[in-house]
Formats: structure tokens, sequence, C-alpha cells
């Protein structure tokens, strides 16, 4: 039997059946109907933020936010190379241009102490990613943005359910994306979202993931279609209720891990930040001198019907159709190749069972 670096939660079969019995009623299946409205609802209080709108994807969502928020196109956007392809595409596909910044060695997450040094007069906003369930430091991108008066889109696809200081992280900036795809610790089947506390943002978050029509004689924006669907929205409805059990048992498979990983030299294990709630997204390790390489690892799990992640490798200035333009050579980036270089995600899932993980690190320490 094959194991993946995750998979997907799901609920009891007869429970979603039950929740989905509705759509053959009514036959709304799509155009923000009954379920669609009743997630929107139950995210905003379980994320603690006022507004919610809900994407097909989380890669939309991210795209819809760089619109809505009206910034000058061509301008600068600084953020991280460490992250998955979406972060760095939806920069560029709504025409701004990516600004790399390095990242920290603890915790992987963007380094606010360089991005004051990246600002030019053409930067419009920063985009930090939230890795591995890694905070950003939000505090002080949030200084440096009211300093130079730049908007704050956080990229929270790894961090749903979490809480720092306690409030939650879907707070933070102007706006944040999560994604609901099935690998991630919540899912929608596919599916995503974008949290903001400004009212104004409302109206033309929902106008333009909908082509941009508001009325059947109005059309306000150039928008295209990214709304949710109401399957989608059933089965978020039906995982939002087994959400907090899940990140239990992701919790029991993070501290097995430790137990069996700990001390050995070599071996850079994750650290729950202070004053977070983890959600236990991710379980990365980096192999820092060991006695095999990253690659080596990866290999042999491999060969054992164990599938880890080199995730993120390579970084997305590397990417093919980046570093023709010169995105990877403007700034010093050295953490974040040799992260990215050694890095190797475990399996992670609430189902995983302790045998498991024991012959995983097995493979891993013998």
């Amino acid at each position: 039997m094959q194991i993946n670096v995750t998979r997907s939660s799901m609920p009891p079969y007869e429970e979603y059946c039950e929740e989905i019995k509705t759509l053959w009623d009514s036959h709304w299946i799509t155009n923000m109907g009954e379920k669609h409205q009743m997630l929107q609802t139950q995210l905003e209080k379980y994320l603690d933020v006022d507004n919610v709108a809900l994407y097909t994807n989380g890669h939309l969502a991210l795209e819809g936010a760089l619109a809505a928020l009206n910034m000058k196109k061509g301008g600068e956007i600084i953020t991280t190379p460490f992250t998955f392809a979406s972060t760095t595409h939806a920069i560029v596909r709504l025409g701004f241009t990516p600004v790399f910044c390095d990242i920290n060695e603890a915790d992987y997450t963007i380094n606010a102490d360089k991005i004051e040094e990246l600002i030019t007069e053409k930067t419009v906003a920063i985009l930090p990613v939230h890795v591995y369930g890694n905070i950003c430091d939000v505090d002080k991108i949030e200084k440096i943005a009211n300093k130079y008066g730049l908007k704050v889109i956080y990229d929270a696809a790894h961090a749903f359910g979490e809480s720092y200081m306690g409030k939650g992280v879907a707070s933070f900036g102007d706006m944040s994306m999560f994604s609901f795809h099935a690998t991630k610790v919540y899912n929608t089947i596919e599916g995503g979202a974008l949290c903001f506390n400004n009212e104004e943002y409302k109206q033309v978050l929902n106008d333009m993931k909908n082509f941009g029509i508001r009325g059947q004689e109005s059309c306000m924006y150039v928008g295209g279609n990214a709304k949710m669907n109401e399957f989608q929205a059933a089965m978020g409805i039906c995982n939002l209720r087994h959400i907090d059990s899940w990140i239990e048992d992701r919790k029991r498979v993070y501290l097995r891990y430790i137990k069996n990983l700990s001390g050995v030299k070599g071996v850079k294990l994750p650290l729950i930040q202070e004053n977070l709630k983890s959600n236990f997204a991710y379980f990365p390790v980096v192999f820092d001198s060991y006695k095999y390489s990253r690659d080596d690892i990866y290999d042999k799990l491999k060969e054992a019907g164990i599938n880890s992640r080199k995730y993120f490798y390579p970084l997305t200035s590397d990417f093919e159709c980046y570093s023709e333009c010169g995105y990877s050579d403007c700034h010093d980036l050295s953490v974040a190749r040799i992260i990215a270089k050694n890095v190797l995600t475990l399996p992670i899932y609430p189902e995983l069972s302790d045998e498991t993980i024991d012959r995983i690190c097995d493979i891993i320490l013998n």
C-alpha cells in the first residue's frame, strides 16, 4: 500500500449524502446558493473574521485579492520564492512584478528584517506566505506596510484555523487567502477563500468572481468566473464539523515524529512558534550535513512505497518561466536556496498510524 505525503480528509459517506440531499429538491447547484451562504457564515465564525468570500480554488482567490485592491499595474510586490507556484503566478498574471525576499532560517517564512531594503517607488504591496503552518512576523510586516502605505495580502494556504496571540490568522493584513484544496488540513474538494475585515471589499469581490455582473442588466467589472459550487460548499460544511478532531490527530502524528527523530545530528525538525495555536499542517525535515542527503532519503522512502515531497523545491524564482527574466539573481536568496535544497516533508494526515510513522523514521535513521 502506497503512503502519500497527505491524504484528503473526508466526512462519513452518509453525512455528505445527507448534506447534499436538498440540492435534488432545489436544483440550485451553483451561483452562491444556500450551501454557499451557509458555509460562508460558518467560516466567518470559525476563522474569527468579519468577511469571507468563497472561491472555486485558492489561486483564483489570490488573483481576486490582487485585482480588488486596485493597485497600480506594473507595480512591484515583495514576496517569497519559498512557496508554491500559485503565489508567484498570481502576481505575474495580474500584471505585477515579483520582488523576491529571502526567508528566515528558523521558520522558513519571509525575513521581515529584509523587506524594507527592497521597497522602491514602484512597490505597491507585500505578499508574505505562512509556511507549513508557521506564521510570518505579522507585527513587523504591519509596521512596514503602514510606514510606506503598502497593501498586505497573506497567502495563508497552510494556516487554516490557526491563531496567533489569541487572534485568528485570517484577520491579519488587508486580506488573507486560504486554499481548500483536497490536500490541505481543511478541504472543500477544491476551493478557497479570501478573508478581510474591511466591508468595502465585499461587493467588488463578489462582483468580480461572477464576471463583474451586478444584477441582470449591470456589469461593473471585467470579471471572471471563480464561484464555489454547492457540492464543494456542502463538503466544506461537513468537514468543518470534524476539523478540530482532525487537527488533534495531526498533532499526534507530529509528536510521534518528534519523539522518534529528536536529537539526531544533521536532522532539523520543525518547532511550533511561540503564541501560535498550530494546525500541524506539514512535517518538514531539513537534512543539514546528515549522513544521507535529502535526495537519498527521498529515494529510499519511495522504494518502500512512501511518498515524501521536496516542498518547496525548486524556488519559484528558479522556474524556467521566471529565471530567464532575471528574477533569480536580483537579491540574496541564500537561506531560501539552502532550505529548498535540503528540505523534505514527511507524510502527515489524521489516519496515519504510529506503526507507519515508526517505519518511516526507521528508514531515515537506518
